[in-house]
């Protein structure tokens, strides 16, 4: 099967792309699952929220869509058809400015559950970022590559993302990719991974818009797979992702929270009634990645 970044087509077991390896079977194992995180970088959990509640979830978004006109009108809602604009959906807000309008979205990613498994996984009391990205990604979507570190690095660098679809999402609907070894790129760290986009201003953030780059380059290789609704993936600050793009019609609901120990050092800008995000970055001329790139020598 093949699938796409981007630009670039890649082949499922190929050199550049694989499949991903569910850590159900050590779930219970905290142990196994901190080794895990550190030798591969992440832990896909199926099933790890409950089903019906990432469902009644997706509704709140597809509601949302809805009145902003976004999907098929001729369509029912709950497939999630793109409307003929095929615009995205962004809804990245505060724990306050999201309750108003997805209050079973919050249920699902500060559930109890969740946020005693973060205490097991990091062996202490846990929080979440206040600051939540919830979309909805149309259909040529796509995201580059990256290290989430030059987002929100501020902090403890022993923050996780857990990457959340609303929905049962396919390869063709956009699913995230891994790029399996890359949390040991030590070059990349050290230029890139030390990257600030508030401070640096180098536009997008992103590393490369070419998976198959970073795998000549760089090493790794790609490895992602189909979801469902209730499954996610969790990752650190240093494993580089990317995302399929969308080929098909329908939208692809998910959303990226950040957790981490309490008792660690917090980045400032997604904390608190009103996160203040990314408050320099993009509002003066950009450096553009390639030049970043050529004074990094990566």
């Amino acid at each position: 099967m093949k699938v796409t970044i981007g630009q670039r087509e890649l082949e499922m077991g190929s050199k550049y792309l694989t499949s991903l390896r569910s850590s159900n079977d050590i779930f219970e194992d905290t142990d196994a699952l901190r080794s895990r995180l550190q030798e591969e970088g992440y832990l896909l959990i199926r099933g790890f929220h409950n089903r019906d509640q990432v469902l009644s979830a997706r509704m709140e978004f597809l509601r949302k869509l809805q009145v902003m006109g976004r999907l098929d009108p001729q369509a029912a809602i709950e497939d999630g058809i793109i409307g003929s604009e095929n615009k995205n959906g962004m809804w990245g807000g505060s724990t306050e400015q999201l309750l108003a309008e997805f209050p079973q979205f919050l249920e699902v990613v500060n559930s109890p559950s969740v946020m005693s498994f973060f205490e097991r996984l990091l062996g202490g009391s846990a929080l979440t970022y206040d600051f939540k990205w919830p979309r909805a990604i149309a259909h040529g979507g796509n995201t580059g590559a990256h290290y989430d570190v030059v987002y929100m690095g501020r902090g403890t660098k022993n923050l996780y993302t857990m990457w959340t679809p609303f929905g049962d999402t396919s390869l063709e609907m956009g699913t995230l990719a891994m790029c399996l070894g890359s949390q040991h790129f030590t070059k990349i760290k050290q230029t890139y991974g030390e990257m600030d986009v508030d401070r640096d201003n180098i536009a997008t953030g992103w590393l490369s818009e070419d998976p198959l780059e970073i795998v000549d380059r760089y090493g790794g290789q790609w490895a992602t797979t189909d979801f469902e609704a209730g499954d996610a993936i969790i990752f650190g600050m240093y494993m580089m992702h990317s995302s399929l793009n969308n080929s098909t019609n329908r939208y692809r609901i998910s959303s990226d929270t950040r957790y981490q120990l309490a008792s660690e050092p917090v980045d400032e800008r997604w904390v608190g009634r009103k996160p203040k995000g990314h408050y320099a970055w993009g509002r003066t001329p950009q450096k553009s990645v390639a030049e970043a790139r050529k004074e990094w020598g990566v």
